[in-house]
């Protein structure tokens, strides 16, 4: 228990559950749903009992339970409430939350338990879209505000990518067609966040397409080698943070020039760093999509 988080600020609370700060103070005051601990300087903070307290009353609030009906709950009777909601309400936001508090605890049995009753009802693709894609969104916005650590966020990407790579294993005995086309899937220099493209080449390889997964800082000069090997490739990547904005025009022209000569070949990109990226300013052979899912329903 040493390694876990166990205080968090009212502005911890407020970022975990998405609950402003304003509104959980009147509830402390109107309903006395929780009690914070107080500093000297009459600073409030919660202990993680309050953490998974609060977790649960917003989700029971966001279930269409009043405040002050969950109030009158005895504190034993929320999380026996959260599971009867949980059971026949939207499956995908108890799992989310219930993921939080698998990174908040580096709890690996909750994660794989959530994620196992996920696959009772979901194929591994839909827990991806509605359930790994928004927490992932989430947990960038926590890891900016210093509401967790870079610990927390590792926690989760291992657990996520581990995912995606044992349920790509299952299909790489199977045999690809075309066997003439292939994607190769790669990021640039100094971007190491893999797990969006990760996802695409399981999506690839689930449509029986030809992939090469390069990973993470491939130098662009190296992808030359590549053209030597086959005829029609389509490279993709993912600009997650790396490069720096005012680097991109030059990049994508020189990409262009370096590797898109031959007939065959093709470049789709996508992340956070190209989503502004002027589309008129693109070379015809360069396409950018704004969704993992909308790039895989092209291919």
């Amino acid at each position: 228990m040493n390694n876990i988080k166990v205080n968090f600020s009212i502005k911890d609370l407020e970022n975990l559950t998405g609950i402003k700060a304003h509104t959980i103070r009147i509830w402390e005051k109107r309903y006395d749903l929780l009690r914070p601990n107080r500093s000297d300087t009459n600073i409030r903070n919660y202990s993680l009992a309050s953490f998974q307290k609060l977790l649960n009353i917003s989700y029971l609030n966001n279930n269409g339970l009043k405040i002050s009906k969950i109030a009158n709950l005895k504190e034993e009777e929320i999380p026996i409430k959260v599971r009867e909601i949980a059971s026949r309400a939207k499956v995908e936001d108890h799992a989310i939350n219930a993921l939080k508090m698998a990174m908040i605890n580096f709890d690996q049995v909750l994660f794989y338990s959530t994620y196992n009753n996920l696959l009772e009802t979901k194929s591994f693709s839909e827990i991806f879209y509605t359930v790994f894609l928004p927490l992932l969104n989430e947990i960038g916005l926590l890891w900016q505000t210093n509401t967790i650590t870079p610990a927390h966020e590792h926690f989760l990407s291992i657990h996520i990518k581990q995912k995606i790579l044992l349920n790509t294993e299952r299909l790489q005995i199977l045999e690809p067609k075309p066997v003439s086309k292939t994607y190769v899937l790669f990021l640039p220099d100094n971007e190491i966040h893999d797990i969006g493209l990760l996802f695409i080449n399981y999506q690839l390889r689930s449509k029986g397409y030809h992939t090469i997964f390069l990973g993470e800082s491939v130098p662009m000069e190296s992808l030359t080698d590549l053209l030597e090997f086959f005829d029609e490739i389509t490279f993709i990547s993912y600009f997650t943070v790396h490069p720096p904005e005012q680097e991109i025009p030059d990049y994508i022209n020189k990409f262009n020039e370096t590797l898109l000569n031959k007939e065959n070949t093709k470049f789709l990109l996508l992340g956070k760093k190209v989503s502004d990226y002027n589309l008129s300013d693109l070379p015809e052979k360069i396409s950018i999509f704004n969704s993992i899912e909308n790039l895989v329903k092209d291919l």
